[in-house]
Formats: structure tokens, sequence, C-alpha cells
């Protein structure tokens, strides 16, 4: 088994994929706005604390389930355990990837809808015309469908090229023109009148603002920003060769997710301070209030603001899609190896099932009340089944699995193949994975509930 699976093709690749996987709308989207609303300065400081702390430990732990047993994350599980119980968390992941490949296809699916309104010049007029504008987009029957569709189209033709044919040469593509389109627009960001107080704004912490909140807001971040908890680290894992320094890698993509979201804070917060946004705006930051920044901040070269706005949306399409493909990857292969089906239909399989959930989660947005439940949307029920329940429990149990029921030595001998981890480090991490992590996922469940 272990010698005919496929494997990535070297060592940048390996990275690139993996933090490809982790460097998704979380970074780009949710980061901005949640240091928006906790202060900026002093919330990075905290959330690069918990990455170091929770994000880095976790991800290594993935690893080391994924390569160990060099199979999907259902199956690793069990290989593991002897076929005990622990093969449902395995399983818990894969089920998560693949309902949030679903709904976050939608949203994926907007930003090329918006790339397409940017070049087509849609994009202009008051505040209220972009409230207006995306509120009537959102909630139209079709349009959204049809971009929900094609971002699934685009990804099902990378996952059937295989690893090294597909996932692995599209990442070494994406995510340098990425990192390309990241810093133009910082650039032409902090060039704008009074870029400097956003600029202030997101590195000198302000520590009047530290509090409860911000720190479970911080480590929440720093947990789902970096893909733990849904098969696709355990995935791509069980494609690293023997040689693949597991500690490095996670420290490398750790930090590779924090200058994305880092760098997406110096995007927004300088346009936003230029043209008197409030950098406390919310998730409306991305499709209301940034189409109306883009174009006050260059109101002087309307053709630049276009180039700008349509950039960003390219930029957002980029990060969600290697992310999507990396949760496609993890159901895909479960299907490719359990159902011995060939990989062209396994991935099939999951691009119509997800295209299927795309399309009744984007249709509940228009009012549907055949769509709700509850009175919440599918969109909303399936964000949050999987972002605060399954996301949180298939974490928490990952670390119980490793840290507590896994041999020591097996977990020692996996990554100190090259003596890269040896000794008081070694009992460090495992201190995080046993104590530091479970606790650290147990405040932030308890905390979406209002129970602390």
């Amino acid at each position: 088994m272990k010698s005919e699976r496929a494997s990535f093709g070297s060592k940048l690749g390996i990275i690139l994929a993996t933090a490809g996987s982790a460097v998704g709308l979380g970074n780009v989207w949710r980061f901005p706005y949640m240091a928006g609303e906790h202060g900026g300065g002093v919330y990075i400081i905290v959330y690069i604390a918990c990455v170091l702390l929770l994000g880095i430990p976790c991800i290594v732990s993935e690893f080391v389930i994924g390569r160990r047993a060099a199979s999907n994350t259902a199956r690793a599980y069990g290989i593991l355990s002897g076929g005990k119980p622990w093969m449902l968390v395995g399983l818990l992941g894969v089920l998560t990837g693949f309902l949030i490949s679903g709904y976050y296809a939608v949203v994926s699916g907007w930003c090329l809808h918006y790339i397409y309104a940017s070049v087509a010049g849609h994009l202009h007029g008051s505040p209220d015309f972009f409230a207006g504008y995306f509120s009537s987009f959102e909630t139209n029957p079709w349009k959204p469908a049809f971009w929900t569709l094609l971002f699934m189209l685009i990804t099902h033709l990378i996952i059937i090229r295989g690893i090294r044919g597909g996932i692995e040469k599209a990442s070494k593509l994406m995510m340098p023109i990425l990192f390309v389109l990241l810093i133009v627009i910082v650039v032409l960001s902090c060039m704008l009148p009074g870029a400097m107080e956003g600029v202030k704004f997101l590195f000198e912490p302000d520590f009047s603002k530290v509090d409860g909140s911000m720190f479970l807001g911080a480590l929440g971040q720093a947990f789902f920003s970096l893909s733990i908890g849904m098969g696709c680290l355990c995935t791509y894992a069980s494609y690293f060769s023997k040689d693949t320094d597991l500690m490095k890698s996670a420290a490398q993509i750790a930090f590779i997710d924090t200058v994305v979201a880092v760098l997406a804070g110096l995007m927004i917060f300088p346009a936003a301070f230029s043209v008197g946004i409030s950098p406390d705006s919310g998730p409306s930051l991305v499709f209301i209030t940034l189409p109306n920044v883009f174009q006050q901040a260059f109101s002087s070269m309307p053709a630049v603001g276009y180039v700008v706005s349509a950039a960003f949306y390219a930029l957002l399409a980029l990060a969600a899609l290697t992310s999507i493909i990396s949760m496609h990857e993890a159901s895909t292969v479960f299907f490719e190896e359990e159902c011995k089906l060939s990989r062209k239909r396994a991935a099939t399989i999951v691009t119509v099932a997800c295209s299927v959930i795309g399309l009744v989660c984007s249709m509940s947005l228009g009012g549907y009340d055949l769509l709700t439940v509850f009175g919440r949307t599918l969109f909303d029920v399936f964000d949050f089944f999987t972002g605060q329940i399954m996301l949180p429990v298939g974490g928490f149990l990952t670390c119980i699995f490793l840290g507590w029921f896994l041999p020591h030595k097996l977990v020692r001998d996996e990554f100190t193949n090259h003596g890269t981890l040896r000794g008081r480090l070694f009992g460090i991490y495992l201190f995080c994975v046993r104590y530091v992590c479970p606790v650290g996922i147990l405040l932030i469940f308890l905390q979406q509930f209002g129970i602390i």
C-alpha cells in the first residue's frame, strides 16, 4: 500500500500545497475584521502566541498521524489505534471537510462574480449602492449558483490530475501569484493619503483592548485559519516522504499563514483609514465596505481602482481555491481507497455531492422557506455546525488521541528520524498536545455557546 501511494515531488511542493490548505478566506477575510474588532496590534501579538502554542503542535500531530499511517484520514486513525473506535475521529475530519467544501464554494463563487463585476466596471456608486448590490446578488436564485458550480468545476479539474500533476503543480503556480497580488495591493494601499494611521492601528498595541473575548477570538482564529481538524493536513501528510522534517514543515506553514494574514491587514486597514471607514466593520468588510473603499481611495484614477478591486477578489478566489482543493482531496482519497474507485470517479462523486450542497446553501439565501431550519438558512446551518461544533470536537479528540492514546515512542520516532526534535523540545511539544491544546480548544468550544 505504502509503496504504491502517490507522493509530493519536492519539498517546495509540500510547503506550498500544505500552506495553501491553511491559507484561505480565514486569512484574507476573517483575520482583518477580527483584528479590527479587537484592537489591531495587541490582537496580532496574542494571535501569534496562539499559533505557536496551539497551531504548530496541532499541525505536527496531524502530520504524525497522516505520514505514519500513509492512508486517508479515516483509515489512518483506524490503523494507528488497531481498528478501535478512534477511526470515527478520522471519519469526522473527512466529513467536516466534505460539508465545509459545499458551502465554502458558495462564498468562493461570490469572489469569482466580484472579479467579473470589477473588470466590467459594475462596482461604482454610493455606500448604499454596494450594500444593495451585494444583497441583490446574494439573494438571486441563479447567479450565485452559476459561480458556485464554476468554482467546483475548477477544483474538480485540478483534483483529477492527481498529486504531482494537479495539486502540487497548481499550488506552485497559485501561491506565488497570491503573494504577488497581496504585495502589490499592500503597496498601493500604503501609498494612499492617511494610510499610515491604518499601519499604526495594525502594529501599535493598545493593551486596554485585552480581555477574555479577545484571547478566545485569537485562539479560535488560529485554530480555524490553520485548517486543523478537517482531514486536510492529515491527508497531505500521507503523501510526505520519510525525509520530510515534520516540525520544520509545520513551522514554515504556520509562518506563511501568519504572514498572509498580517499582509491582508496591511492591505485593508491603510485603505480603510484613508477614506474614513471604521476598522471594526465586521464580516461585511469584504463584499460591501471594500468596494466602496477602493472606489474612494482611487477616485482620481478610476481605472486603477477597477484593477485593484479585480486583483483583490482574484486574491480571495485563489486563497479559497487552495483551501477547497485540500478539503476536496481529503474526501476524494477516502472514496478512492475505501470504495476502491478510480481517482476520477471518486473525485466526480465528491464534486457532484459538494455542488448539490453548495446549490441548496446558495438558494437558501434567497428566502426560500423550505431551505431553512429553525429560522436559519441552510448556509448558516452548515457554517454553524461545521465551524462551531465539528471542527473543535475533531481537533480536541485528535489531541487526546495523539497525546494520551498513541505510544510516545511512536510519536517521537515519527518526527525525530533526522534528530530534529529531541529532549526538552519534544517534552514541550508533548505538553502542548496533552494539556495546552485540549484546554484551549475546549475554551473555544464553550465560548461559542456562551458557557464561559
